[in-house]
């Protein structure tokens, strides 16, 4: 049953007993009487006004607050906010500036410091609410969680940034120099619609008109749009230019950097990663960094970590073509949060009080295993050689991996040609459909290809487990003056099945530092280059083989190196690369493997 009134200018909807509350077309289930206001608007220090939706229990008293600050449209948290009052939460979900019912400008990080100090102390000071404001959720609300919490607002008790990066340089919009191109596209594609929409308001409607109404009641819009007369990308997504622009970690990227803010961090983290995850490296630094770094004793210890699977490429039991069983199947991202706040701000005691510290998954035994902290001490780098004749070309070729250290070997080579770039083929993806797929898949048409090398050990006869970091050495010159090199861990099944793990990439120009300034190659000259293939928990079983692919693109998840020293915006020429991967006794290439000793 469902009854209203109006109080002064605010909309009261009192929900009493079981009730069903329709929203944009979605169905939530709340246990016990609410209140629900819609469009509540708070207003910044520079005069913008922003607008949330806020639920309370009519149970009385006060409550702890859980605030989210969303680009995503805040009416896609109705179920969450529901179960969250059911636990005795107060919600707030925000539109943040530029954003569906918020006003202003959008640009990603640009504001969200501010807003996100501004929109906690406000929220800590709605009628309800006991003054101890937690923030939740993944991907960009992630990153207004960041942002907010090095501002740190006085009444922030908490935050649970879920599969959200560390530097909105390295592991955001470039990793190992190379721009993410699918990434980059599809999620500004995506949010460029809410843009367009609020342009055709602001031409077609009231100013104050806060309701999406559909493109199709435009059709001067559309006419105009269909000329090409209207949008362009600097007018629907100027950040993406700018980050095309600036390729190199300067002042554009440092003003809202995380990673060098640790410190002004002064409350406790879930801090959520995923195994399959485009953001994974950025937020298990997050962790480390926080733990580290952060600015008490009470924030350094009250960190915690959850590693899953999916992330951003999926999740449930089954994440690309791989079926990870009934375990996977039980994680559920609301109730962890849930959970964590009412540890964090309710004080009862479930599992984030044991002293451990973190929490993963283990693929390949498929089941969640408590560990002390991150990095796991017992874990051993342990360093596979590479080894062939000369032709590792393809999963047909002789290249091996091998705990015996290289001797006088013959170096294998590969053309690079980026008009024929190595395709993406799963691996940690986002956003919107992609033909590779998602996740792991089967890389074996990839490794038919002669530009790709595979180094394979033969097959275990126990059981190998590999948790941690992953790292590739790489001994390598080329006829270029830059390229890319590329690296992936792949498990490799009795079938034949060759799941990918992890992988990295490093543009040949920043192998000194991804955060540094470009340095060109000689070409014929020898380098040693060092690629970050981020991490993973993987046991090869009895029987399967662990394989590594190097090679020289990754597309379209990465640009591709056009093998000039520029970018494709500078100029579209582009030269071919003859690459060669060394690996003898002078020059040991190897992939360093973090062991677990098995149990």
């Amino acid at each position: 049953m469902l009854t209203e009134k109006w109080m002064g200018r605010e909309r009261l909807v009192r929900v009493v007993l079981v009730c069903v509350l329709a929203m944009s077309g979605a169905l939530a289930w709340a246990q016990q009487p609410l209140q629900y206001e819609r469009n509540v608007p708070m207003r910044t220090r520079d005069g913008v006004v922003l607008r949330a939706d806020v639920y309370r229990p009519l149970t009385g008293g006060t409550h702890p607050v859980l605030l989210q600050r969303t680009p995503y449209n805040k009416d896609g948290g109705v179920q969450f906010a529901l179960e969250a009052v059911d636990r005795g939460y107060m919600v707030v979900i925000q539109d943040v500036r530029g954003r569906y019912a918020s006003d202003g400008d959008w640009y990603p990080f640009k504001n969200e410091m501010n807003d996100g100090y501004d929109a906690v102390e406000w929220a800590a000071g709605l009628p309800g609410s006991n003054g101890k404001v937690g923030m939740w959720g993944g991907s960009y609300v992630g990153a207004t969680q960041m942002l907010a919490a090095v501002t740190h607002p006085p009444h922030l008790a908490g935050i649970c940034p879920v599969v959200t990066a560390s530097n909105y340089h390295e592991n955001w919009t470039y990793q190992g120099g190379a721009f993410e191109q699918w990434f980059n596209e599809s999620w500004t594609s995506g949010l460029s619609q809410d843009t367009l929409d609020r342009k055709i308001r602001r031409e077609s409607k009231p100013a104050d008109d806060v309701n999406v109404l559909p493109l199709t009641q435009y059709p001067v819009l559309q006419s105009k749009m269909q000329t090409g007369s209207v949008e362009t990308s600097r007018e629907l997504a100027p950040y993406f230019e700018d980050w095309a622009k600036h390729t190199e970690y300067d002042d554009y990227w440092k003003q809202w950097a995380i990673a060098e803010r640790y410190g002004e961090i002064r409350v406790p983290a879930l801090t959520v990663a995923a195994w399959y995850d485009i953001f994974q490296g950025g937020s298990v630094r997050n962790y480390m960094g926080m733990r580290d770094h952060a600015g008490t004793e009470e924030a350094r210890n009250g960190q915690r970590l959850l590693i899953v699977i999916g992330g951003h490429a999926g999740g449930g039991r089954k994440i690309g073509a791989v079926d990870f069983g009934d375990a996977a199947a039980e994680y559920d991202e609301g109730k962890v949060t849930l959970d964590w706040y009412d540890y964090l701000l309710q004080g009862k005691q479930n599992e984030f009080a044991r002293p451990d510290r973190v929490k993963l998954f283990v693929m390949g035994d498929n089941k969640w295993r408590w560990e002390k902290d991150w990095p796991l001490e017992r874990a051993k780098e342990t360093k596979f050689y590479l080894h062939s004749d000369g032709k590792a070309n393809s999963s047909a070729g002789d290249g091996k991996l091998s705990l015996t250290e290289a001797a006088k070997e013959t170096a294998d080579s590969f053309v690079y040609d980026p008009a024929k770039p190595v395709p993406t083929t799963g691996g940690p993806l986002c956003c919107g459909p992609f033909n590779g797929m998602l996740g792991p898949q089967n890389q074996s048409t990839v490794e038919d290809r002669k530009d790709v090398l595979v180094y394979t050990t033969a097959p275990l006869d126990h059981d190998v487990e590999v948790t941690g970091q992953v790292k590739l050495e790489l001994y390598a010159k080329s006829s270029a003056v830059d390229t890319d090199f590329t690296g992936k861990l792949v498990d490799v099944g009795p079938d034949g099945f060759a799941k990918n793990l992890t992988e990295g990439i490093l543009r040949a120009k920043y192998r000194e530092s991804t955060l540094g300034a470009a340095e060109l190659m000689k070409p014929g000259e020898v380098y040693k280059f060092e690629i970050d293939l981020w991490s993973t928990s993987n046991v090869f079983k009895k029987g399967h083989s662990i394989r590594l692919e190097v090679s020289s693109s990754n597309f379209p998840r990465f640009d591709r190196n056009l093998n000039t020293g520029k970018s494709a915006s500078e100029s579209a020429a582009m030269v071919k690369a003859t690459n060669t991967i060394l690996h003898d006794a002078a020059h040991e290439s190897v992939l360093v493997l973090p062991m677990v000793p098995q149990e």
